[in-house]
């Protein structure tokens, strides 16, 4: 079997699906990407058995077959070629690979593709059209959430509902949660699934920026989720298990309303957090009138930090300590000028969110943060 290929095409590609690749693997032949010979195109796929990633690549061939081919050697050494054609040729019965450059000649073994997993096809299911850009920011939204709990698995990975009224995606690690909405995309049946977090993160890098591949198509069954991309694919097996109701712990009832510059808040976080302990890394915030008063310490070292902030408070006088890590990472992710800040009590949790109008057209984005012990 023979094939030629853009050195810088390969590579680029290849980078790309190398994230699915594990470092350490059971089966030997994971550690390989299968490369799919078929005529003028070539298909590469890399898996981890729970997630497989698949490209495709044109290239000059009359052959077709498979070959399982070294992932780490192959991309070390794509790394050094500046672009140029690259001859593979591939003897089938005893997988020896022969790549010809413009400089010289690189023999490696490969392993037989036919031992590569079967990637998982779909039969039945549901399946939605959804505009990449719109998941596309639904995961710069809410991956940062998720947890890393192997004892809650359910947790590592992004709630999805879709209705016939709209999609939500929510991610926790029940100290911090995220729930984007859309109200302008929606699915012909209700449903809801668990998706983890490494194929998301995978899926995210993919998706282009513009709108000119068209949509995303997304099918799903009861265990498996299928992104479609124009000349890319990613399969996926869902987390079994009951998310969470998310809607219980978010406050209904808050009657505390704080309006703040978003930068200059998020700043005054960052480096009052110095000098918080390091243990809890708590930030307290005290707010009457118009200020916000941000203050940290660390009792065993006699640190200690104050700010003032000015903001528009609508409420009573409060006290409230939040961890300045979980505070600053969801600052970070909101987009507005100025945020909203909701309370309720000291001991029930805060809502962050964009200041009315200033979100996307359809777009709902929700942040909560758990509060953290004052210790007077």
């Amino acid at each position: 079997m023979k094939f030629i290929v853009s050195s810088s095409l390969l590579s680029k590609k290849l980078q790309i699906i190398a994230g699915v690749l594990n470092t350490s693997n059971t089966l030997p032949i994971l550690d390989d990407f299968l490369f799919e010979v078929n005529k003028n195109e070539l298909t590469i796929s890399a898996s981890d058995l729970e997630t497989t990633m698949t490209s495709k690549v044109d290239i000059e061939s009359t052959d077709s077959g498979s070959i399982a081919i070294p992932a780490r050697l192959l991309l070390d050494t794509l790394k050094t070629f500046p672009e140029q054609p690259l001859t593979f040729l591939i003897n089938n019965s005893n997988q020896a690979i022969e790549i010809s450059s413009d400089y010289g000649k690189y023999k490696l073994s490969g392993h037989n593709g036919d031992e590569f997993p079967k990637i998982p096809t779909i039969d039945g299911g549901e399946k939605l059209d959804l505009s990449t850009q719109i998941l596309a920011r639904a995961l710069s939204k809410t991956i940062f959430a998720t947890g890393n709990d192997e004892l809650r698995p359910v947790m590592n990975g992004v709630l999805c509902e879709f209705s016939t009224d709209d999609i939500t995606f929510v991610a926790t690690d029940a100290h911090k949660l995220v729930r984007y909405r859309r109200s302008d995309a929606k699915a012909a049946a209700s449903t809801s699934f668990i998706i983890p977090k490494k194929p998301l993160s995978l899926l995210k890098n993919i998706l282009p920026e513009d709108e000119s591949d068209g949509p995303i198509t997304i099918q799903y069954n009861d265990s498996n989720a299928f992104f479609n991309l124009r000349d890319s694919n990613l399969v996926c097996r869902l987390i079994d298990g009951k998310y969470p109701n998310y809607d219980a712990v978010i406050p209904k009832e808050n009657q505390n309303r704080l309006n703040v510059d978003r930068q200059s808040f998020l700043n005054c976080v960052k480096r009052v957090s110095i000098f918080s302990n390091k243990t809890t890394h708590q930030v307290r915030l005290k707010v009457s009138g118009s200020e916000l008063q941000v203050s940290a310490e660390d009792l065993d070292f006699a640190n200690e930090a104050v700010e003032r902030l000015t903001c528009q408070y609508d409420g009573e006088d409060m006290e409230i300590g939040f961890n300045s890590r979980f505070l600053s990472e969801m600052l970070s992710n909101l987009d507005s000028d100025e945020i909203v800040l909701e309370l309720s009590a000291p001991n029930k949790a805060g809502l962050l969110s964009q200041s009315p109008g200033t979100a996307s057209e359809g777009e709902d984005l929700l942040m909560l943060v758990m509060p953290v012990m004052l210790n007077d």
